[in-house]
C-alpha cells in the first residue's frame, strides 16, 4: 500500500510541478506484461490465494522478482529506474536470505497495527532469526494513519524512483530546474 499510494501522490503532483500527465500516455514501456505478471502474481499469492504450499508460495514470490528484474533491465534507459533496481535489489536480497520471506520488525508491526498470520503466506513477517533485518520491513506507517503498513529501505528507494521517474516522464519544470541546479553545483565542485 505504501508504494501504491506513493505513486498516486506522485501522478497528483505533476501538475503542481509544471508537468503534464497526458505526457506519460506517450511512454512506451517494454516488456510491460512482466510488471503486470509481477504484481499479479504478488496479489494472488499475498491476497487471493495465502493458503497452500509455502514453498510454492516463496518460489512465486522469488519469481515475481525475476520478473520485476527483467522489466527494470529492459526499461534502463528511462529516469529513475536505476533507483527502483536498486529498492528491488535490496528486498530481494533480504527474501532471498530468509527463504523467500520478508522479514519485519516487531516494533515497525506494532506501530502499523499488523498482527502476523500464522495460517499461510505471508510476504513481509516477523521470523524467529530474521538475517539482513536491517534490509527488511522496519518502518511503519502507523495504524491511526490510513493505508498503515511496514516497508522497507528497499520500497524508499522504489517510490523515490518510481516519483523521480513519473515527474522526468511528465515533463516537471520544478524536478528540471532542480537537475539543473544540481549538475550546475557538481560541475563548480569539479
Amino acid at each position: 500500500m505504501f508504494l501504491a499510494a506513493f505513486v498516486v501522490l506522485s501522478l497528483i503532483t505533476v501538475p503542481l510541478a509544471g508537468g503534464r500527465l497526458s505526457r506519460l500516455a506517450s511512454v512506451h514501456l517494454r516488456w510491460s506484461s512482466l510488471i503486470f505478471g509481477a504484481l499479479a502474481i504478488q496479489i494472488v499469492i499475498v491476497t487471493l490465494v495465502p493458503g497452500g504450499s509455502p514453498s510454492l508460495h516463496r518460489g512465486l514470490h522469488l519469481a515475481s522478482y525475476a520478473f520485476a528484474a527483467a522489466f527494470l533491465f529492459a526499461n534502463r534507459h528511462i529516469a529513475g529506474m536505476w533507483m527502483i533496481a536498486l529498492g528491488a535489489l535490496s528486498n530481494v536480497i533480504a527474501i532471498v536470505a530468509n527463504n523467500g520471506v520478508m522479514p519485519a520488525s516487531a516494533s515497525a508491526m506494532r506501530a502499523a497495527g499488523e498482527i502476523p498470520d500464522t495460517q499461510g503466506f505471508m510476504n513481509s513477517t516477523l521470523l524467529a532469526h530474521p538475517k539482513l533485518l536491517v534490509l527488511g520491513d522496519v518502518f511503519a506507517i502507523p495504524k491511526s494513519w490510513p493505508l498503515h503498513n511496514v516497508f522497507s529501505i528497499g520500497d524508499v528507494c522504489i517510490a523515490i524512483g518510481a516519483a523521480y521517474a513519473i515527474h522526468t516522464l511528465s515533463g516537471s519544470r520544478r524536478l528540471a530546474r532542480l537537475t539543473r541546479f544540481d549538475r550546475r553545483s557538481a560541475d563548480s565542485l569539479s
